[in-house]
């Protein structure tokens, strides 16, 4: 107790009443009982301000998140747009290659300048002889008579490669297919 120090006032010489001096408690209290309830207003004020921005930066981290998926998806889009655009080109080039006449050399580099650039961009082709027909990803033309219950439903013939990137189907391949007569 030697640390506590008691300060005088003056009225302790007086020897002031007990009513005065459970009114002065009482003053006290009734103080202390509205600090405390300030201070509850005052920490659940500051909660509410923490909830309102841990939410608001939940919503920009969401919606930052959204933005770049939303980029990704513009520019997959957008390269599929392109792709589209030059397969019939691709593939009068290709046409020309395959029909074994002679192609001038400037329509050569031009394919194979093609083919570089779809595959830098993911491009791959599917749709090959035996392969199992997938009307996902072939477009049947017509069918072929087959005595191999094995071939049944398999690619006969492909009339049109077909193209996709990143697994989304640019263009499915025009196929024939084999038809298992009984």
């Amino acid at each position: 107790m030697d640390d506590v120090v008691f300060e005088r006032d003056g009225r302790e010489e007086d020897g002031g009443s007990e009513e005065e001096l459970e009114a002065t408690e009482s003053r006290a209290d009734v103080k202390v009982q509205k600090v405390k309830k300030e201070l509850e207003a005052v920490k659940k004020e500051k909660q509410e301000y923490l909830d309102g921005w841990q939410r608001a930066k939940a919503d920009y981290v969401n919606a930052l998140k959204r933005f770049e998926e939303e980029k990704v998806r513009i520019r997959e889009q957008g390269v599929m747009k392109a792709v589209k655009a030059l397969l019939p080109a691709y593939d009068a080039l290709e046409r020309a290659k395959e029909a074994g006449g002679e192609m001038p050399e400037g329509f050569a580099g031009i394919a194979k300048q093609l083919e570089g650039a779809f595959t830098g961009l993911g491009l791959t082709s599917f749709g090959s002889v035996g392969e199992p027909f997938d009307p996902a990803k072939h477009e049947a033309l017509g069918t072929d008579p087959t005595d191999d219950a094995k071939k049944d439903d398999a690619v006969s013939a492909v009339l049109e490669q077909g193209y996709e990137i990143h697994g989304a189907v640019i263009r499915p391949a025009r196929v024939r297919v084999f038809q298992h007569e009984t």
